[in-house]
């Protein structure tokens, strides 16, 4: 739009005051040109300066309960409702203290957030982008290792898998949908001759508040949830997780830091039916921004629809709720890459990732194969603290998920069509540690083959081969879930097949590799039916579901009669 303006035949003072009025259009301060490449991830090597420096963070971070308020408007504030951050693997000791807002001051973020809205709305996208590249920046230097470090501690996750999620990941996230915003606001629409008419298209956020409700498992998702609102021009009342506190408060401040102003994200632990209850009653409830499961983000839905009479807009509604991933082996697959790739996929970070392989389909003639190397792969796993840098995984994020993961496992050794082939032990006495389990069954549709469990149990089926087209079939059919899934196999015939029948099983799809991993700008994430809205974080599409564009038409020439040409012939 900018350069629309600079090469228009206007006056320079209409130019300006033109411009003025435009959140989106910048008259003295072009948008820079400048490309993006994915945030590379560091080895943490036994020698190398990035694994001193995180030792030296873990170190600092063990060593201290740090208390962390409810933020509003740039105020601090301290109920009488204390919570704790606990490591999850070693759940005695304290890691943060915080606190939860009450309705009253989950009232008063809304209503700060709605008085910010508009006057932030009004910062020119260059100085946005400005702040977001000094947020990666910093993210990517200054605070990386108190990131990762948060992120080992408070969520129990290995070096590298912090350094995926807490550094790479986060900083994309800032990065890419800067750059996306970008190359969007470069379009603007056609304009046949600008001497008479002259359209244009500028994005705004939306008049309102966006609620931000983020998960444990990937701090990266918190920081995405709740900035990228914000880069669009919104208010937003974030709501981490209790369980990922202490890495989302790091990301909050450091956005502070980069120049985010007080009350754009207003920082809101809370519990979470008080305050899905008091968004939802809010008439300037402007959208929901989530990452959960389907019951939380049904419940939030149905509130809204029971408001839907009260709000000034319709809200806008983005979630992503989580999957029952598949591997699909095909008697031509890599037997090898099958097996690598399955353990990481299922039990890496415990399995507690939305795209976590958890079920698996194998003909029987590679099974005997395919079942002697996951077990081989699986005993060697080492399950462990997280400063153990040696450990494969740590602990799973809580009691309740210590309890949710245990009962399939239960379930697995009472069931007469269920085999526990490797693992099926776990302890709760230090930390919530699971070993990772793999099951096999003789019945695809047991509830351990369609229900989503979030750790790590993978169960198996294995199939006649015969039967290819029918089990292609349950994959699809039987759970209610559609985010990722993954197939193995050299036959051409069978991978063209395999596109059209899983067409609707997964909203990322792999083609010998596994269901997770999806990088921000390389793979955008997201599935449908029961595991989300599919807006695909991470693509170039997803900050326009929090913009409300408005198109501009200015006319130069006058119109001075009523009358059309062909009414006087």
């Amino acid at each position: 739009m900018l350069q629309l303006l600079r090469r228009s035949s206007l006056p320079q003072g209409v130019i300006k005051n033109y411009a003025r009025g435009l959140g989106s259009v910048i008259p003295d301060n072009k948008l820079e040109d400048f490309s993006v490449v994915n945030e590379p991830i560091l080895g943490y090597g036994k020698s190398s300066p990035e694994r001193k420096a995180l030792q030296q963070a873990l170190q600092a971070t063990a060593a201290r309960c740090e208390e962390v308020p409810i933020v509003i408007g740039g105020k601090e504030f301290k109920t009488s409702k204390v919570v704790h951050q606990v490591m999850p693997h070693n759940h005695q000791h304290k890691l943060a203290q915080f606190y939860y807002a009450d309705a009253k001051l989950i009232k008063q973020a809304i209503k700060t957030a709605v008085e910010t809205q508009p006057k932030w709305d009004r910062v020119p996208l260059s100085e946005r982008l400005k702040i977001w590249e000094r947020a990666a920046d910093l993210m990517a230097t200054k605070y990386r290792q108190e990131l990762n470090a948060a992120t080992m501690l408070g969520q129990s996750k290995t070096a590298i898998q912090a350094e995926i999620d807490s550094a790479a990941e986060l900083i994309d996230f800032i990065r890419l949908n800067a750059y996306f915003l970008k190359e969007c606001a470069k379009y603007q629409p056609i304009s046949e001759d600008i001497k008479v008419t002259k359209n244009s298209l500028r994005y705004r956020g939306i008049d309102g508040f966006i609620a931000a409700v983020s998960p444990f498992n990937f701090t990266a998702i918190g920081g995405n949830l709740s900035y990228t609102p914000a880069l669009m021009g919104n208010a937003v009342l974030w709501k981490p997780s209790d369980t990922a506190l202490l890495s989302n408060w790091r990301i909050f401040n450091i956005m502070r830091e980069a120049g985010v102003p007080d009350g754009v994200v207003n920082f809101v632990p809370a519990d979470g039916p008080v305050f899905g209850d008091t968004i939802t009653a809010s008439p300037h409830l402007a959208g929901i921004n989530f990452t959960g499961s389907v019951p939380t983000f049904n419940r939030l839905w149905k509130q809204v629809g029971n408001n839907i009479d009260n709000y000034v807009n319709f809200p806008r509604l983005i979630g992503e709720c989580g999957g029952k991933n598949f591997h699909f082996v095909h008697k031509s697959a890599d037997v090898e890459s099958v097996i690598t790739s399955t353990i990481r996929s299922a039990f890496e970070y415990c399995g507690q990732k939305c795209s976590a392989c958890s079920r698996m389909y194998v003909p029987e003639s590679l099974w005997p194969e395919i079942k002697a190397g996951l077990q081989r792969e699986a005993a060697k796993l080492k399950i462990g603290d997280v400063q153990d840098f040696s450990s494969f995984t740590s602990a799973v994020i809580d009691d309740k998920a210590f309890k949710r993961i245990t009962g399939y496992i239960e379930h697995a050794k009472n069931s007469p069509n269920l085999e526990i082939i490797a693992g099926g032990t776990y302890s709760d006495s230090k930390g919530y540690y699971i070993n990772p389990t793999i099951v096999e069954t003789k019945d695809p549709k047991d509830r351990i083959m369609t229900e989503e469990i979030f750790g790590p149990v993978l169960t198996v089926y294995p199939y006649k081969e015969a039967d290819l087209s029918k089990t292609m079939n349950l994959v699809h059919t039987s759970t209610k879930f559609a985010l990722t899934g993954a197939v193995f196999g050299q036959d051409e015939e069978f991978i063209n097949c395999a596109l059209e029948e899983f067409k609707m099983a997964a909203g990322n799809f792999y083609i010998n590799d596994k269901s997770t991993g999806s990088v921000v700008g390389q793979q955008p994430f997201g599935g449908g039916r029961m595991s989300g809205t599919n807006d695909k974080a991470g693509g170039p599409h997803y900050i326009l579901r929090w913009s409300s564009p408005q198109s501009i038409k200015e006319t130069f020439v006058p119109l001075r009669d009523v009358n059309y040409p062909y009414m006087s012939e």
